[in-house]
């Protein structure tokens, strides 16, 4: 262990109380008028890692010099950064939306339910699984969208908002492990453990979609009284203008640039290039579109950035407790320690060790996307959700403490299911 090591995991034991304290700001910013704007700063979720990232090269600076900070800051690989948040502003684009919306509403009228009841269930249920194609960040962008008017709005208790929101992020996070390309925790090991899509379908995803429709059903059979036939459309305000319908030709535009990004998810370049014609595009249609969600979507990238920062310093704790653990002792350290850590960082250390057994390797992916919903920055996709809904919680901000109460139903259901199906 060196001096280095220990400061940056004493940084990121402080991002972690921060986190789990975000919510304290915004009380601090109204006894504090005076600084309220940098309390509203710090209170921001999406803010933190990164706020403690800049901590920590600066402190490397300090110590080691500043051209050893920046070669540690330049040799960390932000792809999944710049994916999530081209994913994110692509995804929740309205020609996306309304082709979802939709599709989501043939199915909602055909099936015996409510339509607004319906609609809810295909969004904690049917769209989580959908990730598996589309990638989670998509997934969660398009769900949070959609559910945000009916279950995240003024009239639902807040222990209900706290309830779906876990199943929401519990859902997303197994909901990815049909294939071998749409999970970061997957993606981190398929190529070094030789897992393809046929592989994590039969050994992991069927197992998700029972427990990702179990938990759809629980929390919708909680929600259900609350659920009005006035929620399953945002209702225009007045004063607003009513956009014009958009043409198919759009909406097919868009959703072949959504297909392309996807695609090209390990070139950033490609994908920053193809992002770029996006936004050309959404200017020359702009009448057919609604402001783009770029500064949810920044925060969110920078977010991710800041935890790929900070944890790149923390394998030399990390890796020693993975590798020394049990297969089953396993699942649940890595259950645990998805709580305070990206869960995709986890597998990617586990794909580390040498000589790790096939039983090992399954506890510790079953383990790392079951807890993926326990916090915001145990799973890649669950900041851009925050962002999303946080508007329709108290004060604006989601409490650690009310998502991981939240969460942890959704999440035993998901172990067991993982553990004995």
């Amino acid at each position: 262990m060196t001096t280095i090591q220990l400061i940056s995991a004493v940084i990121f034991g402080l991002a972690l109380v921060h986190t789990f304290a975000a919510k304290t700001f915004d009380l601090l910013a109204d006894r504090h008028p005076r600084h309220a704007g940098l309390f509203h700063l710090l209170g921001e979720v999406e803010v933190v890692f990164g706020f403690w990232a800049f901590i920590l090269i600066i402190t490397m600076a300090f110590i080691s010099g500043s051209a050893a900070a920046i070669t540690y800051a330049e040799s960390r690989h932000y792809t999944e950064p710049l994916f999530v948040f081209v994913v994110m502003v692509v995804a929740a684009s309205r020609p996306v939306l309304d082709a979802v919306q939709r599709l989501l509403k043939g199915v909602a009228r055909a099936v015996p339910l409510r339509t607004e009841l319906a609609l809810a269930w295909l969004g904690l249920a049917l769209v989580p699984l959908t990730g598996s194609l589309i990638t989670e960040p998509a997934a969660m962008t398009l769900a949070a969208l959609m559910l945000a008017p009916q279950i995240f709005r003024p009239g639902i208790p807040e222990w209900l908002k706290y309830g779906a929101l876990g199943v929401l992020f519990v859902n997303v996070s197994v909901g990815g492990t049909l294939t071998s390309y749409a999970a970061p925790p997957v993606l981190m090991v398929a190529t070094t453990w030789n897992w393809d899509s046929a592989f994590m379908a039969s050994h992991f995803g069927w197992k998700a979609a029972i427990a990702v429709l179990i938990n759809a059903t629980g929390a919708c059979l909680l929600l259900r009284k609350y659920l009005h036939s006035n929620t399953s459309d945002l209702k225009p305000k007045p004063g607003d203008v009513e956009l014009p319908e958009v043409p198919l030709a759009i909406s097919l535009v868009h959703l072949a640039v959504l297909a392309g990004v996807v695609a090209l998810a390990h070139h950033p370049v490609l994908f920053l290039g193809l992002f770029l014609f996006f936004l050309g595009f959404v200017q020359a249609y702009e009448r057919y579109q609604n402001p783009l969600i770029l500064k949810e979507g920044l925060l969110v990238g920078f977010f991710l950035a800041g935890l790929v920062v900070l944890g790149g310093m923390q394998q030399w704790w990390l890796q020693p407790i993975v590798s020394s653990l049990e297969p089953l002792s396993l699942f649940f350290g890595a259950l645990g320690l998805t709580a305070i850590t990206d869960n995709a960082a986890l597998t990617y250390l586990g794909s580390l060790i040498v000589g790790i057994s096939a039983e090992a390797k399954y506890m510790l992916m079953a383990g790392a996307v079951a807890g993926g919903g326990l916090t915001v920055i145990a799973n890649a996709p669950n900041p851009a959700g925050v962002a999303l809904l946080r508007r329709g919680f108290d004060s604006e901000s989601i409490g650690a403490l009310g998502l991981l109460a939240g969460a942890l139903p959704p999440t035993m259901v998901a172990a067991l299911a993982f553990l004995l199906l």
